[in-house]
């Protein structure tokens, strides 16, 4: 989930050089795909894109399953690309049939209920940590520096998503992102909870918050690393030395699509090295396309935050659907946002 992660919901629409009786509607979250690869889809294919944006994964569904239509393509985290599936909302697709997809790292076909990537692509991954302001926050290493800034009486934030904030707790505490043990998901809203205090918002919208220095640090995206290449001597990017989640998102044509040619014409246009790259360019976060790598500028490939060590990616936990034990994280979630 992630990324240039911003709740925007206004529509992007991108002309074709001639008009098309092809259309396709994306629904992604905000501003997480560069315009230059809708651009060229469109001048390639004279089909004509749309975009709107979602928040959350959560969001995203709730308008799918209340009858949105319209939409073509989703870009669910993994963990609700396979809740979607169970729900009955995906299109079979073939993707992982089509030429191209030997381009995938199979490592990266991570949905358990699409082992074989009959439906779905897998889109973009990365990690979510924290992005700070150097002068506030000097040389910080980890989540118990991050809180420390606030015990100290600098401003913090951190996501407004239960799942991730409640992560960082059970991250320190040494367990897992999925626990479903109400003691350790407890305790894992505890820690947040006793480092509340200078907590000042749950927000996405953080980035602009930091660079100004109203904010010292923020709980937030890799994504973050545009703005650091905007502003090098202003703000960092860190990956805490405890761990972090990480994300993945997949391209997944709805069943209800009105457009499931053009959406499949999508997914094969994405498998692309110059392509991917090119969304890796603008975004800042991993492809799971390998030879796409190579076309990547070195500032992103060589950049540890973006591409970690193996030692750094085996501290990072991905979310899985919990089923109906995300109830616990519901009853945290709520004593931690009446605790602030």
């Amino acid at each position: 989930m992630k990324k240039l992660h911003l709740a925007a919901t206004t529509a992007l629409i991108l002309a074709p050089l001639a008009a098309s009786a092809e259309t396709l509607s994306l629904y992604n979250w905000g501003d997480y795909i560069n315009p230059a690869v809708l651009e060229t889809f469109t001048e390639e294919t004279g089909i004509e894109v749309t975009l709107d944006s979602y928040g959350s994964n959560e969001e995203m569904l709730a308008k799918i399953q209340a009858g949105a239509t319209g939409y073509d393509i989703v870009f669910p985290s993994v963990h609700m690309h396979d809740i979607m599936f169970q729900l009955g909302l995906l299109a079979k697709t073939d993707i992982g049939k089509a030429p191209g997809f030997e381009n995938i790292d199979p490592q990266f076909v991570r949905a358990k209920t699409d082992p074989d990537a009959e439906y779905c692509l897998p889109y973009a991954w990365g990690n979510v940590g924290i992005v700070y302001n150097k002068a506030l926050a000097g040389d910080i290493k980890s989540w118990a520096d991050f809180f420390a800034l606030g015990a100290e009486g600098k401003k913090i934030t951190l996501l407004d998503d239960l799942r991730e904030t409640i992560g960082i707790g059970l991250i320190v505490n040494g367990n897992s992102v999925n626990s479903t043990d109400p003691d350790e998901v407890a305790a894992a809203a505890d820690y947040i909870i006793d480092h509340i205090a200078g907590v000042t918002a749950f927000t996405y919208d953080s980035v602009p918050q930091v660079i100004s220095g109203d904010v010292a640090a923020a709980h937030w995206y890799v994504g973050a690393n545009l703005y650091v290449s905007e502003n090098p001597d202003t703000i960092g990017y860190i990956i805490p030395e405890e761990g972090a989640t990480m994300y993945q998102e997949d391209i997944c044509v709805l069943e209800s699509a009105p457009n499931k040619e053009a959406a499949k014409k999508f997914l094969e246009f994405y498998l692309r090295p110059e392509i991917a790259a090119m969304n890796v360019e603008q975004q800042m976060n991993g492809t799971p396309n390998k030879p796409a790598q190579a076309l990547i500028p070195e500032a992103i490939a060589a950049n540890e935050t973006i591409y970690p060590s193996q030692e750094v990616m085996d501290k990072l936990q991905i979310f899985e659907d919990l089923g109906r034990d995300l109830q616990l994280y519901n009853s945290e979630w709520t004593r931690i946002k009446t605790a602030q």
